[in-house]
């Protein structure tokens, strides 16, 4: 019988997302307590001793981290701007990473991007054996945005649980995390009106016009927030927050009842009202200062249809003022039906905003792209649970179909896009807390994410593995499983 180090010298890496490319050499190396990770760039010092740290929770060695002097070390990390990635996308090639395991282990990458998500490979490879195949990685992937959505409008979820988040998804090499951050009880559900809906908006600020907007049972202040971007740079992913409007704006609306459409009587803005544009501008000229991603979410999502033109104009000023702001606007994807039967759906709308398709009739993903939107998939037949709920996905989505049948491209018959369509950026899987009045907490949230987020990870970054059928994905993604650092979910 072969022994271990035999099995692993002529084994692809277990690894999750899967590889792109594996090159085996022949023979193993096997990492040893007190090995020393030595990086060659200052950009990479704190990724280093991450690693150092994060391999100790996952196999008990322990090692040092290190400037360069000349001499390797057992893992050494690399930013080398000769390495070639041909097969990459150009949207990716920043996230493109080379992994060389010989006498050592040399992770490089034009970036400390691409360096840091090839050390989630070899943690991940290491975390199922010290004993490592000899052989050469070249990794990228496929698609730019590979995300998840939490709502934590409706629920409010603790900063601890977040940190986790972005641990849990950077180990996954997802990289953006939008935070739904406003949003109300759906009363029309509920048999209660307007007045009684639960409602909140998370964010703290001490701006004395502000007060009274944040919610009392559970929202974020400024030294929060930047705690979480910290981590999240700390971790390569993206922390996109979303400020609904015009609709889903009961707190905005009962915090000031003038601006609330049918007389406040509603979760949608009256924009009839020009002061009522102005608060919205108001407000990200507040909060854009803590946003430290590109993109910044303004919802736009189940507005009133009767309304077409004055949300039209209240879109354009939303995105040119984010614009202004320095960021690029992102929407939920709501052109078709907010069209009314208009024959040109998109006529007259800013093309800035990049555009979340959730829902094939509001404007599926291939209505955005002929409107000539960027657009990530998040197709709530397929991508959306709701704790609970008879509708979506009350519970776990549905790994297996997921593997069997999904990619990025996939948005529903008859509306698919091509793989790899140049507008399409890639795709993000949510959570939604509808139910407001339900008895659960993180924990059962995050019971519901974890199933299929190593098959969403699979198919964001690489897709569909020739002679990878389920089973043996599934018991590949339970051997890398074990995810360090988490805090909150110990």
């Amino acid at each position: 019988m072969p022994d271990t180090a035999t099995q692993q010298a002529a084994a692809v890496p277990v690894v999750v997302p899967a590889l792109q490319q594996w090159h085996a050499a022949g023979g193993s190396f096997t990492l040893e307590d007190g090995f020393t990770v030595v990086w060659h760039h200052a950009d990479l010092a704190s990724t280093a001793q991450d690693l150092v740290d994060e391999i100790k929770e996952l196999t008990g060695l322990d090692g040092t981290a290190r400037a360069s002097d000349g001499q390797p070390g057992a893992i050494n990390l690399a930013l080398d701007p000769a390495l070639e990635f041909p097969a990459a996308p150009a949207a990716t090639a920043c996230e493109a990473h080379e992994i060389e395991v010989g006498a050592g282990v040399v992770i490089g990458a034009h970036g400390k991007q691409g360096v840091y998500w090839g050390t989630r490979s070899l943690l991940q490879m290491l975390a199922v054996s010290v004993v490592l195949p000899r052989g050469t990685a070249v990794d990228w992937p496929n698609y730019p945005v590979r995300g998840f959505m939490l709502d934590v409008g409706r629920r409010f979820s603790r900063p601890e649980y977040l940190a986790d988040l972005i641990r849990y998804m950077s180990w996954f090499k997802l990289n953006t995390f939008m935070v739904h951050l406003n949003d109300n009880e759906i009363a029309k559900d509920t048999g209660r009106g307007w007045g009684q809906a639960q409602h909140a908006f998370r964010l703290a600020s001490e701006h004395p016009a502000l007060a009274g907007l944040a919610a009392e049972d559970g929202s974020y202040r400024r030294a929060e927030w930047d705690a979480l971007e910290d981590l999240a740079a700390r971790h390569q992913v993206l922390l996109v927050p979303e400020i609904d409007v015009p609709a889903h704006s009961r707190p905005l609306i009962a915090w000031r009842p003038e601006l609330g459409l049918n007389g406040g009587d509603s979760d949608m803005l009256d924009l009839s009202k020009p002061e009522t544009t102005e608060l919205v501008k108001d407000l990200f000229t507040e909060f854009v200062p803590w946003f430290r991603s590109p993109m910044v979410n303004f919802g736009a999502d189940e507005y009133s249809k009767d309304h077409h033109t004055e949300y039209r104009d209240f879109f354009n000023a939303i995105s040119a003022h984010l614009q202004e702001l320095g960021k690029t606007p992102v929407a939920w994807g709501s052109l078709t039906a907010m069209a009314n039967g208009a024959p040109d759906p998109g006529a007259g709308f800013d093309r800035a905003p990049i555009i979340c398709s959730w829902n094939n009739d509001w404007h599926s993903g291939r209505a955005a792209v002929a409107d000539g939107y960027q657009v990530v998939n998040m197709n709530d037949d397929m991508l959306y649970i709701v704790p609970f709920a008879d509708y979506y996905h009350g519970g776990p989505l549905d790994a297996r179909a997921l593997f069997d049948s999904w990619e990025p491209h996939v948005f529903g018959p008859g509306q698919d896009l091509e793989p790899g369509h140049p507008l399409l950026l890639g795709a993000a899987s949510a959570l939604w807390n509808d139910l407001v009045l339900r008895d659960y907490d993180e924990h059962t949230m995050h019971a519901m994410i974890e199933p299929a987020f190593g098959v969403l990870a699979q198919k964001m970054w690489r897709g569909a593995v020739a002679g990878l059928d389920f089973e043996d994905f599934a018991e590949n993604a339970k051997a890398v499983s074990g995810w360090p650092g988490r805090g909150f979910l110990k």
